[in-house]
């Protein structure tokens, strides 16, 4: 596993959190409802803040919300940002959105074609699912198994957070061998989104209090009930108030169990790209609300 040096990790969390400031004003300003979820909820609670090794922020919105700011983003965010998903690139065989900073580059090792990768916020919707819990088993399988034979269509070598050892490299052999076999059948990223597509669309039009990211790493990590995770509250991240969950405790009880104990060593993983440039904000700070170029205060996007 790979490890960032201590001022490339603090500088790449220095540009999320003003991204995230960015993110959250502009919600707000919108309307537009969202909260921390993954490690940034958990990081939240436990450290106040970025865990320390992590390199990225997660936020939840529904649909509706997703489809509103990516829409609005799109539009009233260009000057800064930009929208990176499957509909934008096709080599972006992933069921969520990264809201990219222009001006960087964040290039998984994963994807190493995926060129118009910056650094960015992970932004993940939360779609209906069925409050029949057989329905919703099924449901959740299909499209949790169609998006892994989607990301398996273009890579043979994705990164694997849930394994480790032995497991990890065996399991790599496997999914290699998935992947040329659906090179051979010609099954291809497409085919795969339309069927995730029909799943997760499955009760769109229904009002259901279970929704959930069918695409995690295991299929029911992020099920959840909206009448717990709203409405939702604030919370300082790193000096940004941002939005979590309403009961945020019970929730990361839920994904991660005893939340409050570090892992090992070994499973502190981030996502260590395979090209990283901080472009115009590389001697950049974040401090007070917005980003600044030393700590005498100096306005750092002056110049961007």
């Amino acid at each position: 596993m790979e490890y960032y040096d201590d001022e490339t990790l603090k500088k790449i969390q220095n540009i999320e959190l003003m991204i995230l400031s960015d993110f959250d004003t502009f919600c707000r300003e919108h309307k537009i409802d969202y909260f921390l979820c993954g490690g940034s909820a958990l990081g939240a609670v436990r450290h106040g803040g970025f865990i320390p090794w992590d390199d990225d922020i997660d936020v939840f919105l529904l649909r509706d919300d997703y489809d509103k700011f990516l829409n609005f983003a799109e539009k009233e965010m260009s000057d800064k940002y930009y929208i990176l998903d499957y509909d934008h690139n096709k080599d972006f065989v992933m069921m969520n959105a990264h809201l990219c900073l222009k001006g960087t580059k964040f290039i998984p090792n994963d994807i190493k074609t995926l060129e118009d990768s910056g650094i960015f916020l992970d932004l993940f919707c939360l779609d209906n699912i069925s409050d029949d819990p057989q329905k919703a088993k099924k449901q959740i399988k299909k499209a949790w198994t169609w998006n892994k034979l989607m990301i398996l269509s273009k890579v043979k070598k994705p990164v694997l957070i849930m394994y480790f050892g032995w497991k990890k490299k065996l399991m790599e052999v496997i999914l290699m061998i998935v992947h040329y076999m659906l090179l051979l059948v010609r099954i291809t990223p497409e085919h795969c989104y339309k069927k995730i597509n029909y799943y997760r669309d499955l009760y769109k039009n229904e009002d259901t209090d279970a929704v959930g990211f069918m695409f995690d790493s295991t299929p029911y990590m992020s099920v959840l009930k909206k009448s717990e995770m709203y409405p939702t509250e604030r919370m300082m991240f790193n000096g940004v108030e941002a939005n979590v969950p309403h009961d945020v405790k019970a929730y990361l009880k839920h994904t991660y169990g005893d939340y409050m104990k570090l892992p090992p060593k070994e499973k502190q993983h981030n996502h260590v790209p395979y090209r990283l440039d901080f472009g115009p904000y590389k001697d950049c700070l974040f401090k007070g609300g917005r980003v600044i170029r030393n700590e005498k205060d100096t306005d750092c996007t002056n110049n961007i």
